[in-house]
């Protein structure tokens, strides 16, 4: 068992929403659970009693009752949830109208701006208003290429009150990524402010807009927000207006939420589309409302008096997930810029000067903090802070170390993970269970995850495919554009017949309750047919101060596949036998004889998505001579360059 590094408090123990939501099902159905582990088995074995208590417990607003929490339990294509029930996604998110602060938004060159949830409603309402008045219903698609700013929530809340569907992406994509997602779903609206700033400097976006209106017919109308000018020219785009002379002027308005099934669309995602054109990924009202706020209240404790932060582009589930957090009645943190702008310690200064309660960033993040020598429990005050949250990719032994070392040791660090595909998480945090290193808390309340070995077998304490043996709530409604649900099939369900099989590699260690996780299965390395998983290297490797960053791949060779490692070293270390011996030695000594590489590549630069993750497929792709097919999903497209035809590979 991996060190334990946190427990909460009998005083934390007794205050967390979860006891409460115990209390809450002890009474209602004379248990006696004292335990997560108790009200986890309960949760995925008395399945329908566990969601309609979420229901009733998270104070749903609903028109109209559901007469049955969930048919066709036993088919995971085919369970319907909550059906009979109407409801509006806006309605729940906006159902405090107060003077507490709803929003703040902090960017690199600006003061924060802040707006209370009165002022929220208000300009959801009048903006809501403008898009009823130009035809805009329940369906229609409403895009946002934008920073993550407040008219970005506004926009998002206005579209969802009418029932029409929001999807966005990170307004640093090229033409080519914003063509490949939009051009397929078809949206009358687009959103856009006219740049945003990273690294301290302000980029454009608007240059790309009239690319798109070319290619994306449906596109009636271009609403533009201006943020890194004050009034920037927009006579270049055609049908575009002002945000604010978009916006309705009426004062006093009230919003007609439109009232929707529970599973009506709500918003479509996107998957990396690192290997083909993304897939778009259409997210219920109801799945996603559920889903967000058992993650948000009893998994990560927030309440009313929280400031939550997750560090997030519009275009990664996070910022669908951090949003949802208006529902609970906390002020939320919104960022736009570099997190290394004007220096490492940029968020940290922002949760010492705002009073962060709830922090949430990425495991790569947190692993360039450390390599930098930030000190952030020195160099920051944050007393207020009691809860650090990590996704994106696996978060390694050393960074859970880091945390509780360098930043705060009174703190539950939840690292979580689930994806784009479920728009929340398989396993996450538990407020009133402990931390131990590497291991997220727990699998979430009413999924039943299990990791299955080669046979499809479940096992504890060994490693294994991440699957889902029972329906939940926030499951896609279905892909765009996919009426026989052939893509969706084949996406989740092609592997194991009626099991969600989601492409990670894990653990369950059945002592604790966490689970590790070791990377994409689908990037899992099999040399001699031994299966390993490419966090694991990772984690050895990047602890060397030599190396900045690493990348691992199996290429096929000699009928079998061999360990590639790719590492970007730091500023004048050049990659010699004695450095070699090094990264092989600390690898083997951690690790098994297995994972040495075959070969270590020094490499200018590593290639990530936008979303901050690890492009290992293009990168076997491309060492194997095959296509790598939408560049434009990469952060760093250019560094794909450095892979072709590498003379250490050809032997």
């Amino acid at each position: 068992m991996n060190n334990l590094l946190w427990s909460p408090s009998e005083k934390q123990v007794s205050e967390a929403n979860i006891t409460a939501f115990i209390r809450f099902v002890n009474e209602k159905y004379g248990k006696n659970f004292n335990s997560y582990s108790e009200l986890y088995d309960w949760s995925i074995t008395d399945i329908p009693d566990f969601w309609a208590t979420m229901w009733e417990f998270c104070g749903i607003r609903f028109s109209k009752p559901y007469f049955q929490v969930v048919d066709n339990l036993d088919n995971m294509l085919e369970a319907k949830w909550f059906a009979g029930a109407k409801l509006n996604f806006a309605k729940n998110l906006l159902r405090y109208r107060d003077d507490q602060t709803a929003l703040i938004f902090k960017s690199e060159a600006l003061e924060p701006v802040r707006i209370t949830y009165t002022q929220l409603y208000d300009r959801v309402a009048r903006l809501a208003r403008s898009l009823r008045d130009m035809g805009i219903k329940t369906g229609d698609r409403v895009a946002g290429f934008m920073p993550n700013m407040i008219e970005t929530v506004i926009a998002m809340l206005a579209t969802t009150s009418i029932g029409a569907i929001w999807s966005s992406c990170s307004p640093d994509f090229g033409i080519k990524g914003v063509l490949d997602r939009f051009g397929q779903i078809g949206p009358r609206v687009l959103f856009t402010a006219n740049g945003y700033y990273y690294n301290g400097k302000a980029h454009d976006s608007l240059t790309r807009i009239p690319g798109v209106l070319k290619d994306i017919s449906s596109i009636q109308k271009v609403v533009v927000v201006p943020y890194t000018e004050e009034k920037p020219n927009i006579s270049h785009v055609p049908n575009s207006v002002y945000f604010d002379n978009f916006i309705s002027k009426e004062s006093g308005l009230e919003i007609e939420f439109e009232q929707l099934p529970f599973d009506h669309p709500l918003y479509i995602m996107y998957s990396s589309g690192t290997t083909g054109i993304p897939k778009c990924i259409m997210h219920s009202a109801g799945g996603t409302l559920m889903q967000h706020l058992k993650e948000l209240l009893l998994h990560t404790n927030l309440k009313r008096e929280d400031k939550m932060f997750y560090f997030t582009t519009c275009g990664w589930m996070m910022w669908n997930w951090l949003v949802s957090s208006l529902a609970v009645g906390a002020t939320i943190l919104l960022f736009d810029g570099s997190p290394f702008y004007p220096d490492s310690g940029t968020l940290f200064k922002l949760a010492q000067d705002e009073k962060i309660t709830v922090f949430g960033t990425s495991a790569k993040y947190l692993a360039a903090v450390e390599k930098n020598g930030i000190k952030p429990g020195r160099e920051y005050d944050l007393s207020n802070l009691r809860a650090f949250l990590s996704t994106g990719s696996p978060l390694s032994i050393e960074s859970f170390e880091f945390v509780y070392k360098d930043i705060k040791k009174d703190l539950r660090l939840s690292s979580i993970s689930g994806g784009t595909d479920i728009i929340s998480c398989f396993a996450l945090g538990n407020p009133i269970g402990s931390v131990y290193a590497g291991e997220l808390q727990c699998r979430g309340l009413g999924m039943k995850v299990e990791a299955f070995d080669l046979n499809g077998k479940h096992v504890f304490n060994q490693k294994g495919e991440l699957v889902c043996t029972a329906p939940f709530p926030s499951q896609p409604i279905g892909f765009w554009d996919d009426p026989d649900q052939k893509k969706y099939k084949s996406a989740y369900f092609d592997v194991y017949d009626n099991v969600w099989h989601h492409g990670d590699y894990i653990e369950i260690n059945d002592k604790t309750g966490g689970v590790v996780i070791y990377g994409r299965s689908d990037a899992t390395l099999n040399p001699g047919g031994v299966r390993i998983g490419t966090a694991e290297i990772y984690r050895q490797v990047e602890t060397l101060p030599e190396v900045l960053d690493s990348l691992v791949v199996g290429q096929e060779w000699d009928n079998d596949v061999r360990v590639v490692l790719y590492v970007k070293l730091a500023e004048s270390v050049e990659l010699t036998d004695e450095l070699m011996k090094k990264i092989k030695t600390v690898i083997r000594v951690n690790t098994t004889p297995r994972h040495v590489p075959a070969k270590i590549v020094s490499i200018k630069d590593i290639p990530y998505t936008i979303s901050g993750k690890k492009v290992e497929l293009a990168v076997r792709n491309l060492i194997h001579g095959q296509p790598v097919l939408n560049k434009d999903a990469l952060a760093n497209p250019e560094a794909l360059e450095y892979y072709k035809d590498i003379p250490e590979l050809q032997n």
